[in-house]
């Protein structure tokens, strides 16, 4: 009778081991996003000669993985914690470490676009070479389904030569939804035509399209030398704290005054800075780190923008800290020349 007892202590202790682990292990179908971090750019960027300043330039991230049981009902219990379907987060047939890459692949793209907004700036000797146009994503059910694929590099569109991705959007949005166009792709070295019917989307406000993500691969030399330390951190939406903090050390005037300076924003190679998500985690992340003035893109006014998301989210955790709506890369200058 004791083996017994000792016997079910045993089997009860395993299944309770178990039940620990994959309580704090097992993967859900969720992805969490969270406040991430707020630090200053100067470990990150550094130009060769720089000039330094008695404030920060900050990158605001956000946190972001797989949830656990245990992640997931803490989430539950948190503010500005998102819980998001799978499905939601990577595109169709992605998976995690494809997503990843694409995430540290945008984040080069965005650091060659500050890197050109913030050199030209400071009349800087900058030269761009243009090495071809990726597909990153294809939208399920869309014109491109089955005929592209992520990594085919578009060469040409009806014969004319594709420099950047706005060559082709441009191109594309002057057609008719039913017109057909012709790309010339370059697939695991063999080069391929193939032909696609334009269609009427709704993510566009009615204008063709074919529904496909790019992303530009460009050759940016500039000089003096830059260097970008980002680690493993990904995405787009660093641009615009990217090329201040640049522009910063590029100019002998202290851009900061001594301020902690936070933001967020994708910025394109003529200084627009676009929207981004998560603009509220990203609040609450420059928040507690202690920074006084926080960017957000303000989308030429628009009803819902990152500004107005932000500005609300500063006023429920109750910051001092000032939020600053922007559309270029010079009004974010501007403002800190008049600080």
């Amino acid at each position: 009778m004791f083996q017994l007892k000792s016997k079910a202590r045993i089997i009860m202790f395993m299944i309770a081991l178990v039940c620990i682990f994959l309580f704090f292990s097992y993967q859900l179908p969720y992805y969490i996003h969270k406040p991430g971090h707020a630090d200053p750019l100067n470990p990150v960027v550094a130009v060769e000669g720089g000039f330094e300043s008695e404030g920060d330039m900050h990158l605001v991230t956000i946190q972001g993985g797989r949830a656990t049981p245990f992640q997931y009902l803490m989430a539950l219990m948190r503010d500005y914690y998102d819980i998001l379907p799978v499905e939601n987060v990577l595109p169709d047939d992605m998976t995690d470490q494809e997503y990843r890459e694409l995430q540290l692949m945008m984040m080069e793209d965005s650091q060659e676009s500050s890197k050109v907004v913030a050199y030209e700036a400071a009349n800087q000797e900058i030269e761009i070479e243009y090495e071809g146009v990726y597909v990153v994503s294809v939208v399920e059910d869309m014109p491109a389904e089955g005929v592209l694929q992520p990594e085919d590099e578009i060469i040409k569109i009806d014969q004319q030569k594709i420099n950047e991705a706005k060559d082709l959007i441009d191109y594309v949005t002057g057609k008719q939804a039913g017109d057909k166009i012709e790309l010339t792709i370059r697939r695991e070295d063999q080069t391929i035509e193939k032909e696609i019917t334009l269609q009427a989307l709704e993510q566009l406000d009615g204008q063709p399209g074919i529904g496909i993500s790019l992303v530009t691969n460009r050759s940016v030399s500039v000089s003096p030398e830059l260097q970008f330390s980002s680690g493993d951190i990904g995405g787009p939406s660093a641009g615009l704290m990217f090329s201040l903090e640049i522009y910063d050390q590029l100019t002998e005037r202290d851009m900061t005054k001594g301020h902690q300076v936070a933001g967020t924003g994708e910025v394109d190679y003529q200084g627009n800075v676009g929207r981004i998500g998560g603009v509220d985690k990203k609040v609450v992340a420059a928040d507690r780190a202690g920074c006084d003035i926080f960017f957000a893109p303000n989308e030429n006014g628009r009803a819902g923008s990152n500004y107005e998301i932000a500005k609300k989210v500063a006023n429920d955790i109750g910051t001092d800290m000032k939020i600053v709506p922007v559309d270029h890369f010079d009004e974010a200058v501007k403002y800190l020349e008049n600080l």
